[in-house]
């Protein structure tokens, strides 16, 4: 399956890859077809980049599962202005990673935040304050937690689909972002982290941890 973000990237590169084909092959410009493979592996790369994988979501009471695909690469306590004492949980996504990003709890949207930065290299953890993001907070039984949306160095495009007042379920569409990128995750103090840092995830797949 492919992601409707993809659909103009995707149905311009298979024109542009037809159209520079048909052209060489009636003026017999053989360089002209050759070239034809440049923007025929760019379409290939976004039908991966792109696709949206159907996966069925773990069970269980307080699972919070993970908003994206990626490699874990911090994990720290802090202070957070909303939450007070937390844990920070960052999950950076490569160019060949899904990027959907998703619920990785059902809650309540009280509070959608768009801030404008810097563009650092996602997997620079100054990125997580530093660079343009979108933050989502979302209200579920167990307690308020957030998610981070981070642009990084070549990802200037973050989708944001959530609104405040909004009721979500674990494992609904929350954004996208373009290309290769960050999710930060910030969950009160009472929260049992079960990865560790250079884990491999999935979103909606791998369990990040579980409330106590």
């Amino acid at each position: 399956m492919i992601t409707k973000e993809g659909y103009p990237f995707i149905i311009v590169l298979l024109i542009l890859t037809l159209v520079i084909r048909i052209i060489g092959h009636v003026a017999e410009l053989y360089i002209l077809m050759d070239c034809a493979v440049i923007p025929g592996l760019l379409l290939l790369f976004c039908l991966n980049f792109f696709r949206d994988p159907k996966r069925e979501i773990p069970k269980g009471k307080g699972i919070f599962v993970s908003p994206a695909d990626g490699k874990i690469v911090q994990i720290k306590s802090i202070e957070d202005p909303d939450i007070g004492k937390a844990n920070l949980v960052s999950i950076f996504l490569n160019v060949f990673n899904v990027h959907v990003n998703r619920t990785p709890v059902g809650g309540s949207i009280s509070e959608v935040q768009h801030k404008k930065g810097k563009f650092l290299a996602a997997f620079n953890h100054s990125a997580s304050d530093e660079n343009e993001q979108s933050n989502i907070h979302i209200h579920s039984k167990e307690g308020m937690i957030k998610v981070k949306q981070i642009a990084g160095l070549i990802a200037r495009r973050i989708l944001n689909y959530m609104e405040p007042e909004m009721v979500v379920e674990k494992g609904q569409r929350l954004g996208f972002i373009r290309f290769g990128s960050r999710v930060d995750i910030i969950v009160p103090s009472n929260f049992e982290i079960n990865v560790s840092l250079g884990d491999i995830v999935e979103g909606n797949l791998s369990i990040i941890g579980e409330f106590e």
